[in-house]
């Protein structure tokens, strides 16, 4: 039993700025590429296709309309927005336009580290194969970063490639996602709706990948509670939850702030199992009430593997930075913790050891050391 405390953990510095949290190089896990699209390309890309069905033709109106269909407190309403960017995302020049997007995006708000995640079985309508699927988004991202490099800002991107929880094709994304590991894939997924479709389901796909010793997330824990993530940890063995926030079922603060913890709830927190935590989405999905009362402020103070995450950037109408707004406005954090919700992250990334250790050691720590120091000799 530990003594809950609601105040930052670094209280003696003020909370970070506007302009140091868009400085700060940040890591990120959990973004899905389908759901980070420019309201203007997709707008092109449709014109291109001929694809007539979107709901806006102005690229803001287009943007606002993805917010407000996502912002239903309902995870399948929110899910059926990405009709209209999987309709655009069919040919190999869209594929590559939309992930050479996303890492320039990423890279313009500080992202140094990104690990994006999509389904290729959503991208076959126009006959691409699923390993022309994932060609053609690794040429957009190395297209992107060399596009970021140029514009002065640096990120490396890895994919995750994802299969749907209520489809029969997870084998196969799996051993797609092995047969690529060596070439911008690092890791696999499972997405959708949660409910009806538990992680068992797709046990075949885990083992085959444990077998292979390959990484793996799987979404768990955001429509649906604890048995959910029970599962996806104890009986299919993922290295990461992808949300993970109904984790807070099981852990009680009492009036004295004492804190208990259920067994889960403990298991996760010893084994330092990483939670992706994705806040503005968690609030559109219905997830979490508000930012004050979303379960990252509490599993931050008890020192979970937490990390924070865009998930959905179009839908959300988010970035990196923004999270970590909405983080600071909300719990007063200071450049200290954004540092320690980055290092959580490079340390739970899917690349080797020693190149997460780098990426900490000569990236992150300098970056937030150079802020600090700023501040100190303002």
């Amino acid at each position: 039993m530990v003594t809950h405390n609601p105040q930052t953990l670094a209280a003696q510095t003020p909370p970070a700025t506007s302009e140091q949290i868009r400085r700060a190089p940040k890591v990120l896990l959990h973004d899905h590429l389908d759901g980070g699209l420019r309201p203007e390309t997709i707008i092109e890309l449709a014109d291109a296709v001929g694809y007539d069905a979107l709901p806006e033709r102005d690229p803001a109106k287009l943007g606002q309309w993805f917010r407000d269909a996502a912002d239903s407190g309902s995870l399948e309403r929110y899910l059926e927005t990405f009709a209209h960017t999987c309709a655009v995302m069919q040919t190999r020049e869209a594929l590559i336009r939309v992930a050479a997007d996303c890492a320039e995006d990423l890279a313009r708000d500080g992202v140094v580290y990104a690990e994006v995640r999509y389904a290729p079985e959503q991208h076959l309508e126009q006959g691409l194969t699923l390993d022309e699927v994932v060609e053609a988004v690794n040429e957009g991202f190395r297209l992107g970063e060399q596009r970021a490099r140029e514009n002065g800002d640096r990120i490396r991107v890895g994919t995750l490639l994802t299969a749907m929880r209520h489809a029969a094709r997870s084998r196969e994304i799996a051993e797609l996602a092995n047969r690529y590991r060596d070439h911008g894939v690092v890791g696999f997924d499972i997405a959708g709706a949660e409910a009806g479709h538990p992680p068992t389901r797709h046990l075949d796909a885990f083992e085959y990948l444990a077998g292979e010793n390959n990484h793996f997330t799987i979404h768990a824990g955001e429509a649906f509670g604890l048995p959910s993530i029970w599962e996806a940890i104890q009986c299919c063995g993922a290295d990461r939850l992808g949300h993970g926030v109904r984790i807070i079922d099981d852990i009680t603060v009492k009036d004295d702030g004492q804190v208990e913890f259920g067994r889960l709830a403990a298991y996760v927190r010893d084994k330092r199992i990483p939670l992706e935590m994705c806040p503005t989405s968690n609030l559109q999905t219905g997830a979490a009430a508000s930012y004050a009362d979303h379960p990252i402020g509490l599993l931050r103070r008890l020192h979970f593997r937490v990390t924070v995450n865009t998930d959905n950037r179009l839908m959300s109408g988010t970035s990196m930075s923004e999270e970590f707004q909405h983080l600071v406005d909300t719990f007063g954090y200071t450049l200290d913790d954004l540092q320690w919700f980055t290092v959580n992250a490079m340390k739970s990334a899917f690349i080797p050891f020693d190149e997460r250790l780098a990426m900490i050691n000569d990236v992150i720590k300098p970056g937030y050391a150079a802020l600090k120091a700023e501040w100190l000799f303002a």
